[in-house]
């Protein structure tokens, strides 16, 4: 009996100390976890599960690392258990959707979006499950950019490039030749330094790191710089002067610093008034003429994870307030790595928007008044994938640029991609009335191919005006057509044009059918009140006519009505308006015009009013002029 005793307390002796064993082992994964340090944290979590410890714990906590490390192949394995658990929380249906994004499993991850909304969850208008035609949409749009190949990536991650006089500049962990590494806790890789490369360098290496006081033992890029080359802003720990400052949960953050170019090295480093000790500001970019400064950060009063902000940069290089550039660009999710091309246009990335996988890159639409961004756009493929894609910087010609992506295919982590852009080519133009050169709105444009084939069928706007996007490198045929007007046609190619190009213009010019026209109102005169002379305004137009009769349309024959306004009895107006279609007839036949090319001069009075300005109705004077006119219809013209 005491034997069997005590075997029983030594085995409950062993008991407790492997419960004790995996509670510390528990309690030190979290505590990497809380430290960011994700690959140490996975794999004692994976032995926690292994030792079937805490299991649903330990497999939410694993999930969750491999999606910081921006492994959605992983997080989605582990998330599809998490999401079997019992009251699991509602916002792993979520991290589930967005993990399979990450692999292309589109149609589950819009399903496993509507069990997280289903369930309680807030989804962001903004989110994945706006569009549900979304992934056809940006696949079968005409592609515009074209991928190139950068030869000096490296195994470790490579991203933010940026092309400022031949040169590359980028931010890599990349530490290769030098004997002492020190290793950033969250992905296991060196800490980040700027290089420097010429451009279609095929290696860079330790020797290619950016020389002078930038480069520190943590954190440092990417970099933008002015226009002028002197002044560089960068992206940076807080760590200066051998001093680390941390915030209160214990995290070194991000600053943007300004240094400038002395003797061939980057010097004078500056901290900038935006930055602050307990959030990161990050990610600098610069508009056109260096006034503005872009940039990300987390800081208090945003939509989300981090958002995307801008700051004006005064003349003595001292620095305004922050401004958020709000809701229509920011997210609940992350936003940054903003990049503003020569046009203005803002570039960045967002794992809110709806998109492809994990980070896509989007471009932003412009408001009427240009001060002000009304939408945003994804960039689509191949720019855009199922994986991170990042720090898009476009060159100044607008056709070439770079940008980052940890997708499939690449030589390391995270690596830099170049591309150049085709832009879409549109054809446009005017329909004008051959007549009085004004707009014809709603006239029918059709494009036919070299074929024959028609390709494209629109009808103008209230302005006469047309776009169509067309291919590079083919012939076409455009067709403009109205009732009343006879056909007019332009042939084109867009064939061995500049690539910059993105518009051929086709106006085209419509003539009327005969017989049935009413000249517009470019020819109409005007008299002034209780008056039948011509004015000077009117012979201009009058001048029109004749021309018009004498060159273009020698067998043209017209026939002249004339108006009053309401004022005045009825009689009178009547007399009047016969002495202005006299005035206009006379003035017609002083300038050579054959009267018998006139059938008729008549006077209606008040009769005929263009608007509303009848007897005892209050009109302004300029509604009141619109009356006084005589008008001129075409009768015959060949």
């Amino acid at each position: 009996m005491k034997i069997k005793n005590y075997i029983l307390i030594c085995f409950a002796l062993m008991l407790s100390f492997s419960v004790f064993s995996q509670q510390g082992k528990q309690k030190r994964a979290d505590t990497l976890f809380n430290k960011f340090s994700f690959v140490k944290a996975a794999k004692v979590y994976r032995e926690l599960i292994d030792n079937r410890y805490n299991t649903d714990y330990a497999t939410r906590r694993l999930a969750d690392c491999y999606a910081l490390l921006r492994d959605p192949r992983n997080a989605s394995r582990y998330y599809k258990q998490v999401v079997k658990q019992e009251n699991v929380p509602v916002e792993y249906y979520y991290s589930y959707a967005q993990s399979l994004r990450g692999i292309e499993k589109y149609k589950e991850s819009r399903e496993w979006l509507q069990t997280f909304k289903d369930s309680g969850g807030v989804v962001n208008e903004n989110d994945f499950s706006k569009d549900v035609n979304f992934i056809t949409r940006v696949f079968n749009s005409k592609q515009q950019y074209f991928i190139d190949k950068i030869r000096f990536n490296s195994k470790f991650s490579d991203f933010g490039a940026f092309e400022h006089q031949g040169k590359i500049y980028f931010a890599s962990t990349r530490d290769e030749g030098v004997a002492i590494k020190r290793l950033y806790g969250w992905n296991e890789q060196p800490f980040l330094d700027i290089y420097v490369t010429e451009v279609g360098s095929k290696k860079a290496d330790h020797t290619s790191k950016l020389k002078g006081d930038i480069n520190s033992i943590y954190h440092d890029g990417p970099v933008t710089i002015t226009k002028d080359g002197r002044t560089m802003y960068f992206s940076s720990n807080n760590f200066r002067n051998d001093i680390e400052k941390k915030d209160s949960k214990g995290l070194t953050n991000m600053k943007i610093y300004r240094a400038h170019l002395k003797d061939s090295l980057w010097a004078d480093v500056e901290d900038l008034s935006i930055n602050g000790d307990d959030f990161s500001t990050q990610h600098a970019a610069l508009n056109k003429d260096d006034s503005k400064l872009y940039f990300a950060s987390d800081r208090p009063g945003g939509f989300g994870g981090s958002d995307v902000y801008y700051v004006d940069i005064n003349p003595d290089g001292s620095l305004g307030e922050p401004q958020n550039l709000g809701d229509v660009v920011n997210t609940k999710e992350a936003d940054g790595f903003p990049f503003i091309n020569n046009e203005g246009v803002l570039f960045f990335s967002s794992s809110g928007h709806i998109g492809l996988g994990l980070l896509d890159i989007f471009g932003t639409i412009k408001g009427e008044d240009e001060s002000s961004i009304v939408d945003v756009i994804n960039i689509g493929v191949p720019v855009n994938s199922n994986k991170d894609d990042f720090s898009f910087t476009m060159n100044p010609n607008g056709i070439t640029g770079y940008f980052a992506s940890n997708r499939k295919g690449g030589r390391g982590d995270d690596d830099i991609y170049g591309f150049h852009r085709v832009p879409l080519l549109n054809v446009e133009g005017v329909v004008i009335d051959a007549i009085n050169t004004k707009p014809i709105p709603n006239s029918i444009i059709t494009l036919f191919d070299d074929k024959g084939q028609q390709i494209a069928y629109i009808e103008t706007d209230e302005n006469g005006y047309y776009q169509i996007n067309i291919e590079r490198n083919k012939d076409y045929k455009i067709v403009g057509s109205q009732d009343k007007y006879i056909d007019d046609y332009r042939n084109f190619t867009s064939k061995n044009i500049q690539t910059e190009l993105t518009t051929i213009t086709a106006n085209l010019i419509l003539n009327p059918v005969p017989n049935v026209v009413k000249l517009a109102e470019l020819n109409t005169i005007y008299f002034d009140f209780d008056k039948y002379n011509i004015r000077k305004d009117a012979a201009l137009e009058l001048d029109k006519i004749v021309n018009l009769m004498q060159n273009d349309y020698p067998d043209m024959v017209i026939r002249i009505e004339s108006h009053t306004d309401s004022r005045g009895e009825l009689s009178y107006n009547d007399k009047l308006s016969i002495d202005r279609a006299n005035s206009t007839y006379d003035y017609l036949i002083s300038k050579g015009i054959d009267p018998s090319r006139i059938t008729e001069h008549e006077g209606f009075g008040e009769r005929r009013l263009t608007n509303g300005c009848e007897d005892d109705t209050k009109c302004e004077e300029e509604a009141h002029q619109l009356n006084r006119r005589t008008q001129f219809i075409v009768i015959k013209m060949e």
